[in-house]
């Protein structure tokens, strides 16, 4: 006797995204990775340190390193301004869970999204951005550019950020 179970739809997976603004660009992340949104505040610079890693920042007794997300994608007219934010995240790497923070300009708004809407992103090698990007959301007239934390941050700059983090400390 067939199962009641397989008339019945089961309900669509909705994952609630963090929309932000580099530029003209909206990119968004997934909120678990999300731990806080804090306005813009100056860091201490590490030595030798990539462009686009602007340094260190004390997060309640937590040396957290914070990258520039513009710098990193390419901005050349990065500016510091009372709207500029960090988005502070957690990825997890090889030593456990690590926060960072991202600086963007400006945070938009949380959307709700559903595997289905989530367009396959355009193959842009290996060596842009675009092996960040996840896929691209439709909304409202404008692309949402979903990235990938995990990857944006990568496995070799959490090891080596924690490492100089700690250092610093």
């Amino acid at each position: 006797m067939p199962s009641q179970s397989a008339h019945t739809t089961a309900p669509a997976v909705i994952n609630q995204v963090l929309t932000f603004a580099i530029g003209d660009a909206t990119y968004g992340i997934d909120i678990p990775c999300v731990q806080e949104i804090r306005g813009w505040s100056p860091v201490t610079r590490l030595p030798q340190a990539p462009a686009d890693v602007l340094g260190v920042l004390n997060l309640r007794g937590s040396i957290v390193p914070v990258l520039d997300l513009r710098l990193k994608f390419g901005s050349t007219n990065v500016q510091y301004t009372p709207i500029t934010v960090i988005i502070v995240v957690s990825v997890t790497s090889a030593k456990g869970p690590r926060e960072f923070g991202m600086v963007v300009d400006g945070v938009s708004d949380v959307i709700d999204i559903t595997p289905e809407d989530v367009k396959p992103a355009p193959d842009l090698g290996a060596t842009s951005s675009g092996a960040y990007i996840r896929g691209l959301v439709p909304v409202t007239g404008r692309m949402v550019v979903l990235l990938d934390v995990a990857l944006l941050i990568g496995k070799e700059f959490s090891a080596a950020a924690a490492e100089d983090a700690t250092q610093a400390a």
